[in-house]
């Protein structure tokens, strides 16, 4: 009887744990973009992204509701779907990539209008 009800288990658990891994992948494209939004912006505010940055990955993310937009007019397939989750997947990891890249906005050493060095 042990010998059943265990794998049986360990199935169910292994089961219930994919499960919130798949559902995170079908999360609404709207509510990603929104998302990538809220961190572009929250960038900005604590110094991590420049306005340069946060402009071009803004611009990234227009890209990407324009083609959604054409995407659904004849019906979001899923090809069409996962094409925009890859997008959406690469402006995450620029965002990622640009807030830790130490190019800040503001600070020590970042061009504010303390910053003394090459005026001597």
């Amino acid at each position: 009887m042990k010998k059943i009800i265990l794998p049986i288990v360990a199935v169910s658990a292994l089961a219930a744990a994919t499960l919130p891994a798949a559902a995170m992948a079908q999360q609404p494209i709207n509510q990603r973009q929104a998302q990538l939004e809220q961190r572009i912006d929250r960038g900005v505010r604590n110094g991590d992204l420049n306005r340069q940055e946060a402009r071009r990955l803004n611009g990234e993310l227009r890209e990407v509701a324009r083609l959604e937009h054409r995407y659904r007019a004849g019906g979001l397939n899923g090809w069409e779907r996962n094409d925009l989750d890859r997008r959406l997947d690469r402006i995450s990891a620029q965002i990622r990539y640009e807030r830790h890249d130490r190019d800040y906005g503001y600070g020590y050493g970042r061009g504010d209008r303390n910053d003394h060095r090459g005026r001597w």
